[in-house]
């Protein structure tokens, strides 16, 4: 299992440049982000990147339910369909219960942290496999939202930087003395 990196790292902050050759280096780094990917806990991830994990490649992988089978991203190339708009509504978190329909989003570099991210809901991947197959695909919903999540990654922009230029608010995930696992304001 690879270690997964904290912010403020430098690597997280760069543009990660595109793998040059899929070679079996290369496909042991899959395998091992994988591997790390499955094994995160507190919190679970859904998409790993490789600059999250040290490696300054075009890389990441997403895993966004336990069953599911993980999807691997190299080179990816986003574009976000005519006509289609980012998401007008970011709801927010208020006190200790959740109100229905609300995501936070979190970030495996930045524990305890969250925010509400508009994202478009639909975008447009043409990308590498492991096997150097090139695909173009359509991702919708929950799966649009990790792709841009982890895309941003590979630009060096992490998830509080949207959070703070659409207004939203940045969370802290605490465990209060019930035990249960409450969210306050964090303030900058």
């Amino acid at each position: 299992m690879l270690h997964i990196l904290n912010a403020p790292h430098d690597v997280l902050s760069t543009k990660a440049k595109p793998v040059e050759k899929i070679d079996q280096t290369i496909k042991q780094l899959i395998s091992d982000m994988s591997e790390t990917l499955i094994n995160a806990k507190d919190p679970e991830g859904v998409g790993l990147a490789a600059p999250q994990i040290g490696k300054s490649l075009q890389i990441f992988i997403i895993k966004p339910t336990p069953t599911y089978p993980i999807e691997i991203f190299i080179n990816p190339i986003m574009h976000i369909p005519d006509g289609v708009e980012l998401a007008k509504e970011a709801l927010t978190k208020t006190g200790k219960k959740k109100k229905k329909g609300v995501t936070l989003e979190g970030c495996l570099s930045l524990k305890d942290i969250w925010g509400v991210v508009r994202r478009y809901p639909k975008v447009e991947l043409a990308y590498q496999d492991e096997t150097g197959a090139r695909h173009e695909k359509l991702f919708t919903g929950f799966m649009a939202t990790i792709i841009q999540h982890e895309y941003d990654h590979l630009q060096g922009i992490l998830f509080p930087k949207h959070v703070l230029e659409q207004g939203n608010i940045l969370y802290k995930s605490v465990v209060d003395e019930n035990g249960e696992t409450v969210f306050e304001e964090l303030k900058i």
